[in-house]
């Protein structure tokens, strides 16, 4: 089980990057000049900002689909180092974390990164760098947890739980003016894709807990659309809801998170009427 982890981020990764530096790395195994001049010209090529031209003088294109590859060939070196070193790491473009087994190792490792990205022309990103345990880090939207039998686990990260959970809020927000279908419609596309990226988390218990509270955001939305307690009351009975627990719910339509979680509310719109309207489950 890793003990400490260093955690280390650059600042600006992709604005900072010294063309000279990286054409010199490219040009070790690179051949071709042609090819290493057009690679300069993607580099130089100008921003265009609020129709201005701007010159790039360092610095690769955001979004670019060379930009992580050539990330990738400027930090070879770094990778080489901390292998060679034999030390546990993941990095991904600009974010990276090693995994050693004491506070003061990794010390040494993060004393040791600034000065190979100090080689490279490339700076620390201080504020997001540090020396922690494991599961105090993220990497990637996961962090990890441990389970029983002191076995590490990954979850999803406090922070992106908290991020997926507000643009849930946008998108089932009430002064949106569309139906709840358009709503599961567009919800279905970000959880779906949002379930894709974190199927590898070892957390059944949490995506049940979402799946719980989805429904329940939903329900909140069926209540304020129906505004006032007439209606809730002549919603709730035409989805079979007996007419005593229909006037208990209604009576108190105006409490929309506290009375979503009312029996009516269950009755009338159960997992299974979302599950048609094409809700995912994100648990299984």
């Amino acid at each position: 089980m890793p003990g400490k982890e260093c955690a280390d981020r650059f600042k600006g990764p992709f604005d900072r990057v010294n063309h000279d530096v990286l054409l010199g790395r490219l040009a070790k195994r690179i051949a071709d000049p042609r090819l290493l001049g057009l690679i300069r010209r993607y580099l130089t090529a100008g921003i265009l900002a609020d129709g201005v031209v701007i010159e790039r003088g360092e610095g690769t294109p955001q979004g670019g689909p060379l930009s992580p590859r050539l990330a990738n060939v400027l930090l070879d070196e770094v990778d080489r180092e901390l292998e060679k070193r034999g030390h546990a790491f993941a990095r991904y473009a600009d974010d990276c974390n090693g995994y050693v087994r004491s506070k003061r190792a990794g010390e040494d490792v993060l004393q040791t990164l600034r000065r190979l990205y100090a080689r490279l022309r490339l700076q620390v990103n201080e504020a997001k760098s540090a020396v922690a345990r494991p599961w105090d880090r993220k990497f990637l939207g996961y962090s990890f947890w441990v389970g029983s039998g002191r076995q590490v686990k990954r979850r999803v990260a406090p922070a992106a739980l908290a991020a997926m959970k507000g643009r849930v809020r946008e998108l089932t927000g009430r002064s949106r003016g569309c139906s709840v279908t358009t709503m599961v419609a567009e919800l279905r596309g970000y959880l779906l894709g949002w379930k894709a990226y974190f199927r590898l988390a070892d957390t059944p218990g949490v995506f049940t807990a979402l799946d719980q509270w989805l429904r329940h955001r939903l329900r909140m939305v069926y209540l304020k659309q129906w505004k006032r307690g007439p209606t809730a009351f002549r919603e709730l009975r035409a989805r079979g809801v007996p007419a005593l627990v229909a006037a208990q719910a209604a009576s108190h339509a105006c409490r929309w998170w506290r009375t979503a979680t009312h029996t009516a509310l269950h009755i009338a719109l159960p997992s299974r009427f979302f599950d048609r309207l094409g809700l995912p489950r994100l648990a299984g």
